[in-house]
């Protein structure tokens, strides 16, 4: 573990430094610490104008090998997977190295008797259980393309990105628990697959012991599935830049974009940031909160823990079921000593007060990390005062789904801190500060569009059967550099701060949804003519959806139109996309080429219509007088 792991503030800069003015092999060497079945030809060739970009070219390898098979011999019985159960009356179950070897080989050739074979895309839409783990796992075994889909996607969404990926096969459970709820994930399938006609096969994980209808020929009961397989699975063999998965992220066209990683430098990747960000030790428990159905749960749940033999934990349940004190029961009574959350959860959990925390010791606790938006100050300090009684240090991690790990962030208790900035970029990580012009701008105590301006192993590759698209979002902007699409601002000290996005994505619970997949769900209704929506600041979720909605005719029944509207935002993508207000108005405010003005919307959303700049220019200035006057 130690030999990849930055011990000091001193050694990260001495890093950083040789990251930058020897970027191949400051990454050639640690990629040595990984197994490889051939060594690489070239470390790195790349251009931002195509743009192309491949790490360890001519290398070979299974990530799976490396996460699990070398291992075996000196950390065989360690445990691997904590499943940490909904119902704190449960057991939680546990796998061995060895255990989960097994497991993941045993399932790898079910999938091999179903068809499945290198290349082939699998989307999986599971309850967070040890299965999901297995299944990801199973797949990169035999190179299939893993495409997991957050299993509180809607059917309409789920289809969208099976028919996307053109996927074989979709492996699900009957139904999964959330809280006091349950969902049933087979019935949203059985629905979805109307809509698709690349799926040969659906494997079933029986996790509530439902009887979910199966269809003949097409659907297989996971436990019948595995019965007499073996559980020795021979890896298959990847090229450095094969395609691992395909993840979804939304996009400011409407269609959700899948983000492709690749083999060789993910796993490199992942692997040094997890041990870097979290100073994980041999002995250690690591917890991350997040669901697998996003970035944070392949690279710092599944990938990332799992490549530095780490003991990951994986929770199934919600952080106030049964009562608010829920996180904080499981890292007394696994001695968690890593622990990563979203603000959102963090903020939700203040609002029930400090008597929850205060019940239990943590005293296992040494590193404290927040992900999927910005942390404000007020969090930040609630967090590591009553969580980490003021002992543990905070890792504010700034990262994105195309980015595939984390990219500026603390490290450990090795780094400075400073509540609602991010702190410095990893080693072999370098932003620049962009202008409206594109030109860098050198000095601290400014912002500016945070940009890239020199590829790192995990970088995206490409958008799923849409390089174009992959192009316009992330690499046309700033000719020569890569786009976050967010803006930032450095401190005296050189540390970034991150002030959101610039376009037009919305960071719900850090969730992050297009306003125009959105606006698409809403058109759905019959009734609407058009929508527009934007996000404005929400204490808890860090950002909610207000919807400005133009209807064919007046209502009757605000009410009850308002019920229609959210009912198809449900059908289409579900819950989680969800506005909190929808204002009915005559028009919306446009340019005379048709462009809305969604600044404007922004400041309405915002409560802030005091100078809402000059509308005159507007095809009807009256429709922004009328939005004003009856904001929400």
């Amino acid at each position: 573990m130690s030999n990849l792991q930055i011990k000091s503030f001193e050694e990260y800069q001495q890093k950083y430094a040789k990251s930058v003015q020897d970027p191949e092999g400051f990454w050639a060497e640690i990629a040595e610490h990984f197994q490889w079945k051939r060594k690489w030809d070239q470390v790195l060739e790349w251009n931002f104008e195509e743009p192309k970009i491949e790490w360890f070219k001519g290398a070979t390898l299974n990530i799976t090998e490396n996460a699990l098979d070398r291992h075996l011999a000196d950390r065989g019985d360690k445990v691997a997977l904590i499943w940490e159960p909904n119902d704190p009356k449960e057991k939680n179950i546990t796998y061995t190295y060895s255990e989960l070897h097994s497991a993941v080989c045993q399932f790898a050739n079910a999938l091999k008797a179903r068809g499945i074979v290198k290349g082939d895309r699998v989307c999986i839409y599971m309850p967070m259980i040890p299965e999901l783990t297995i299944a990801v796992l199973a797949c990169a075994r035999i190179g299939a393309i893993h495409s997991v889909i957050f299993a509180g996607f809607s059917a309409s969404a789920v289809a969208d990105r099976v028919n996307d990926a053109q996927a074989k096969m979709i492996i699900t459970a009957d139904g999964l628990n959330r809280g006091t709820k349950q969902i049933p994930l087979k019935r949203v399938i059985d629905e979805a697959l109307e809509m698709c006609n690349s799926i040969e096969s659906v494997i079933v994980h029986n996790c509530l012991g439902w009887t979910p209808s199966m269809t003949d020929q097409r659907d297989f009961w996971w436990h019948e599935c595995i019965l007499n397989e073996s559980t020795a699975c021979q890896a298959e063999e990847m090229n450095a830049e094969d395609m691992l998965f395909i993840l979804y992220t939304s996009g400011s066209t409407g269609k959700p974009k899948g983000v492709v990683h690749t083999c060789g430098g993910y796993m490199v990747y992942t692997a040094y940031t997890f041990q870097n960000v979290f100073q994980y030790e041999e002995n250690d428990i690591y917890w991350c909160t997040a669901d697998i159905g996003w970035i944070t749960g392949h690279s710092y749940i599944v990938y990332g823990p799992l490549l530095s033999g780490a003991t990951t934990v994986m929770f199934e349940g919600i952080p106030t079921y049964p009562d608010p004190g829920r996180f904080w029961q499981i890292i007394d009574k696994h001695g968690v000593n890593q622990f990563l959350t979203a603000p959102t959860a963090i903020r939700s959990l203040m609002a029930f007060g400090e008597e929850h925390v205060l019940s239990y010791s943590l005293d296992s606790l040494k590193v404290l990390g927040t992900v999927g938006e910005p942390i404000n100050e007020e969090a930040w300090k609630w967090y590591y005062l009553h969580v980490g009684k003021e002992r543990c240090s905070i890792t504010d991690n700034w990262w994105q789904t195309e980015t595939g790990g984390i990219m500026i962030s603390g490290l450990g208790n090795i780094s400075p801190m400073k509540p609602s900035y991010a702190g410095y970029p990893i080693p072999g990580i370098q932003p620049v500060l962009l202008d409206q012009k594109g030109k860098e701008i050198t000095d601290n105590e400014m912002e500016g569009y945070l940009c890239i301006k020199f590829p790192w192993p995990s970088i995206l590759r490409t958008t799923w059967g849409d390089h174009e698209r992959c192009k316009l979002t992330y690499f046309s902007h700033y000719k020569g550099y890569y786009f976050t699409g967010d803006a930032a601002k450095r401190d005296e000290n050189g540390m970034y701060r991150l002030l959101g996005r610039v376009d037009d994505v919305i960071n719900v619970s850090g969730h992050r949804f297009g306003t125009a997949e959105i606006e698409n769900a809403i058109n759905t209704n019959s009734n609407v003519i058009e929508s527009a929506v934007v996000g404005y600041p929400h204490p808890v979720k860090g950002q909610s959806i207000y919807a400005f909605v133009v209807l064919d005719k007046p209502s009757d029944d605000i009410e009850n139109s308002r019920g229609e509207i959210v009912e198809s935002v449900v059908a289409q993508i579900g819950k989680i996309a969800l506005p909190e207000k929808i204002q009915f108005v005559t028009g919306l405010p446009k340019t005379r080429s048709g462009k809305i003005m969604r600044r404007i919307l922004r400041k309405v959303a915002e409560g802030d219509t005091s100078n809402l700049g000059d509308t005159s220019t507007l095809l009807d200035p009256l429709v922004v007088e009328e939005i004003v006057a009856n904001a929400l």
